[in-house]
Parts: structure tokens; C-alpha cells; sequence
């Protein structure tokens, strides 16, 4: 006996099957209620009730959705249940939160990091030329070239040689830094937390995404689905066009489980919540019994989000004297949650092949490395490119210069003027030895040259070319650039 016949002999057994007077519904109904309700139950007894049946029914003993414009043709009962239609479609491989590497930020934050590097570099310069123009103070501005290298550089954790002493520059070099460090704090937790706890995701999970993604789908014919989306009065009313360009179909079927095919082919089946919690459970049963391993038996999943959901209730035709008997009775089995009960009786407490599998043995995949790849096989495109690039301005370059030969000693002289202009401003590498000790040094050391413990180190104790006195260290590794018998 299903839960649909058990609820109608129920409604029988309160109503027919015993003195109305006597039931405790009735109690709290006024006398002349009470004879109404006894002149209709006396019209019913041995009457033949006709239910199942859309044409010239007494009363539509199914969940029927409460809509607006079937209001004007029945009268439903009392509300039932809500009934919810979601999707159902094939669980797929990978999650669809993206690769292993991008997964830890959304898209628009990508972007924004990428703004962000572009715009900095400049910023920076701008910045230190607008201060070199208004404070007279000897630093010169940082071009962009060196700019956009600090800032590139800083993003992947490498120092720079840049050496600004201005406070302002200063500022802007920190600013980055600690937008740098926060980043990463951020980026190294969140891709740790998807690469260990990370949710699947589906790449379904609204209706809108049906539309967007343009996601084949299928719907049972002449269900409530078909109506909502033909109506032009319908949210849903949008999937239509869906259905004119043939990506949508509404299909007749004598099981439910002829469905199965169109979701292993990729579409995304759209049902009553109840019939595919049944389907999935028949075909996790089956798949059971024919020994098919504990991973490979959730081969469909539900999306998180429902198609749609609407009220449900039975129906009597227009002005029937039917709805004033049932309701209350509807209305008690509905509170003492027999209804509930009766829908839900032949599924398992526990959810059906959820979305998140609860797999322990996580383990890296290709697909979480990709993008390690993909960047491995950009950079050393790049390089090409780039190498490409200069190998053909040097090509124009020698054939400019042997077109202008008259011009070579000025070409040199400016070329060396450069070198030197460049020297002078690099200036983070060590100092050459003959500038130290050398002809031209900058310290005096002679014999009288005497040494100093400090700090459990020793150190020379020499003079400079202005009078100043330095310490240079003798016993450390850094000891060997100041050698003194060279």
C-alpha cells in the first residue's frame, strides 16, 4: 500500500467509518456545522469516490502545486507539504572551484592583484620624479624599469637592490611589503585549507546557471516544471528559450530510472525532490548488490540550491462541499506528521550520496598542479620571446651603426658615458679592492696600523683620507676583501 492510499483510507477511518458526532475533530464545531457535516457524510456512505484522474474527478488525491491560475478552475485543500524540484545530474571528477593554485581567491580578486602589480611600479615612479622636482635633496628618481622589478620582485619574496634613503620612498617601498606580506598570509592559509578541507563544488547549482552555462537538461512532460516554464508569468519563464533552441526537453517515460541515460550523457535531470532521492537510492541499491566498489557507487549528485518549490495540496472541484469534511482532517495528519512520514518512509535517515564524500585520502592531482605547469610553459615563452626580441633590436642596431659609420666615436663616447652614468648610480655591490688599499685608497695603513677587540671581534683600526677612523673586520670571512698584504 503506498503512502498516498494509506493517507486516504486514513481520511476514510476519521470521517465515514465511525459516528461523526463522535469524532474529537468535530468537537470544537458549531451545531449547525456539525448537522452539515452529517448531511454530507449520509450523501457519501456507499458512494463510490472517483480519484486519480484529472477529467471528472470528485477530488484530486495527489500533491498538486498551489498555483494562481488553477485556483479559478478547483479549490485545493489545505497545504500539505512544500514540494521542492531540484537537479539532478552526473558527479563530476574534479571540483569545480578551479585549479589548485588560483582556487584560493575568486577571480575579481586575481584581478585586482593584477591591477594592483601593474599600477604600483608606475606609481612609484611618478611619485619619486614629482619629489625629485619639488625637494632639492641630491636623490634622484627611480625610473620604471627598476620600479616594476622591485615590485615583481617583492611579490615573490626577493630583495632588491634599490637603497632609497628619502622617507617618502621609504613609505611607498613598506607599503608594498606589508601589502606583499598579507597578501601571502592569506593566499599560503586559504590554499592550504582547499588543498586538505576544501568543499566539491558543482559547476550546476541554479537555475540561472542552466541558462548561463548552457547546460542541457530534461524535465518529466507535462510535469509542473513544463507549466512554470512556459508561464509568462513565472520566474522561471527565462528557460524557455532554452527549450525552443533544443538544449531543454520534456520527456514521457513509464520509469524513472529511463532518465539515467540523459544524466550519463551530460544533462541535468529536473525532478520532484521525493522521486530522485527514490531513483538515486534504487540505483545506489543495484550498484550494491552487483559488487561495484564503495567510490564508485554515488555516480549522480544533487545540486545544493532547488529548481524551484511550491505548496502542495489535494483539489476538489469548484465550490465542492468535499473541502469542508477533509480539511480538517488533512489539516491533523498533516500536524502529527504522518504526511511527512508516509512521503519520506521508504528512503534512509541518512543523506544519499551527498555532494562532499567525506574523502580522507586526499592526495594531490595534475589538476591541482596545473597551473604550476601552465606558468612553467609561459615563462620559458616568454624568455623565447623576449631573447627574439633583442637578438632583432640588436640585428636593426648593428645595421643602423654600420649606416652611420661617421658616427662611431660619438656613438662610443655616449655609450661609455652611460656605463659610467650606471656605475655610479649601482652602487649596492661591494667597493673594488684598489679603492680600498690601492693607489688611490680611501684609508691610510701603515705600520702603525693597530688592531681592536670589540664585541669579541677584531678589527683594524684605520684612518681615512678626511680624517675619519673605521674599523675593518680582520678574522671574518668578510676579512678576506680587506686584506692587507695585497
Amino acid at each position: 500500500m503506498t503512502g498516498l492510499e494509506l493517507i486516504v483510507s486514513s481520511i476514510c477511518n476519521a470521517t465515514f467509518c465511525e459516528v461523526v458526532y463522535d469524532n474529537p475533530i468535530t468537537d470544537t464545531l458549531l451545531p449547525a456545522q456539525k448537522k452539515e457535516l452529517l448531511k454530507i457524510a449520509e450523501d457519501l456512505n456507499g458512494k463510490h469516490l472517483k480519484i486519480g484522474t484529472y477529467d471528472q474527478v470528485d477530488m484530486a488525491a495527489a500533491f498538486l502545486p498551489i498555483v494562481y491560475k488553477y485556483q479559478q478552475f478547483v479549490d485545493f485543500s489545505s497545504i500539505l507539504d512544500k514540494g521542492v524540484w531540484m537537479m539532478m545530474l552526473q558527479r563530476p571528477k574534479e571540483s569545480a572551484a578551479g585549479s589548485g593554485l588560483l582556487a584560493p581567491f575568486e577571480i575579481q580578486v586575481w584581478y585586482l592583484i593584477l591591477a594592483a602589480v601593474l599600477s604600483y611600479g608606475p606609481c612609484i615612479t611618478l611619485l619619486t620624479y614629482l619629489r625629485s622636482k619639488l625637494v632639492r635633496d641630491g636623490e634622484k628618481n627611480i625610473s620604471l624599469t627598476p620600479s616594476f622589478w622591485f615590485v615583481y620582485g617583492a611579490l615573490l619574496k626577493q630583495g632588491t637592490t634599490l637603497a632609497p634613503e628619502a622617507n617618502t620612498t621609504r613609505i611607498l617601498f613598506t607599503t608594498w611589503w606589508l601589502f606583499i606580506i598579507l597578501l601571502s598570509a592569506f593566499y599560503t592559509a586559504n590554499l592550504t585549507a582547499f588543498l586538505t578541507l576544501s568543499k566539491f563544488t558543482l559547476d550546476v547549482e541554479y537555475p540561472e546557471d542552466l541558462y548561463k552555462k548552457n547546460y542541457r537538461w530534461v524535465a518529466p512532460e507535462g510535469s509542473t516544471v513544463q507549466y512554470v516554464v512556459n508561464d509568462a508569468d513565472e520566474n522561471l519563464h527565462f528557460l524557455s528559450k532554452m527549450v525552443a533552441n533544443g538544449r531543454a526537453e520534456f520527456r514521457s517515460v513509464n520509469a524513472d530510472r529511463q532518465y539515467l541515460p540523459y544524466v550519463m550523457g551530460g544533462a541535468v535531470l529536473v525532478k520532484e525532490q521525493t522521486a530522485i532521492h527514490h531513483l538515486m537510492f534504487e540505483d545506489y541499491l543495484k550498484k550494491t548488490k552487483a559488487k561495484v566498489p564503495e567510490t564508485k557507487r554515488c555516480t549522480y549528485v544533487v545540486a545544493p540550491n532547488p529548481f524551484m518549490e511550491k505548496l502542495r495540496s489535494f483539489a476538489f472541484p469548484k465550490n465542492s462541499k468535499l473541502k469542508l469534511l477533509f480539511d480538517p482532517v488533512l489539516t491533523y495528519l498533516l500536524q502529527s506528521g504522518i504526511v511527512t512520514f508516509l512521503e519520506f518512509r521508504d528512503l534512509p535517515s541518512t543523506k544519499i550520496c551527498p555532494l562532499d564524500l567525506q574523502s580522507k585520502d586526499r592526495k594531490l592531482r595534475n589538476s591541482d598542479l596545473s597551473m604550476t605547469y601552465m606558468l612553467m610553459g609561459v615563462g620559458l615563452a616568454t624568455a623565447i620571446a623576449v631573447f627574439g626580441g633583442e637578438m632583432i633590436i640588436r640585428y636593426y642596431v648593428r645595421i643602423k651603426i654600420r649606416k652611420n659609420r661617421g658616427e662611431r666615436t660619438r656613438t662610443k663616447t655616449v655609450k661609455t658615458s652611460k656605463h659610467r652614468r650606471f656605475r655610479i648610480q649601482d652602487d649596492s655591490h661591494p667597493p673594488p679592492y684598489d679603492s680600498l688599499f690601492g693607489q688611490n685608497s680611501r684609508y691610510k695603513m701603515n705600520g702603525d696600523s693597530t688592531t681592536k677587540i670589540i664585541n669579541g671581534r677584531e678589527y683594524w683600526v684605520v684612518g681615512t683620507v678626511s680624517g675619519d677612523i673605521r674599523f675593518i673586520p680582520v678574522r671574518t670571512p668578510s676579512a678576506f676583501l680587506y686584506q692587507r698584504d695585497k
